[in-house]
C-alpha cells in the first residue's frame, strides 16, 4: 500500500492549498485530491514540482507499507 503525506508535510509546514496551488502552477483539483488522499494515479511532472516546491524528496511524500515478502525467488 503507499501512503500519501502530502497533507502531513503541508501541515507541518503551515501550507494550505492554495499556497501550494500558486507556488507550483498545478491544477487546484489536482492538488486538492492528493491532499484529501483521493488521487488514483500522480504524473511526474506534478510529483517534481511538489518536490520542488516543498523542498522534499519523493519518498518523504509518499511511503510503501504492506507485507513484506520472506525472499524473492532466483532466477
Amino acid at each position: 500500500m503507499i501512503i500519501n503525506k502530502l497533507s502531513e508535510i503541508m501541515g507541518r509546514k503551515r501550507l494550505k492549498i492554495s499556497d501550494v496551488v500558486e507556488g507550483t502552477g498545478l491544477a487546484r483539483n489536482t492538488v486538492t485530491e492528493l491532499y484529501h488522499g483521493r488521487a488514483k494515479r500522480i504524473d511526474l511532472e506534478t510529483l517534481d514540482k511538489l518536490c520542488s516546491y516543498l523542498d522534499v524528496s519523493v519518498g518523504e511524500i509518499f511511503e510503501h507499507e504492506g507485507e513484506r515478502k520472506e525472499s524473492l525467488p532466483a532466477d
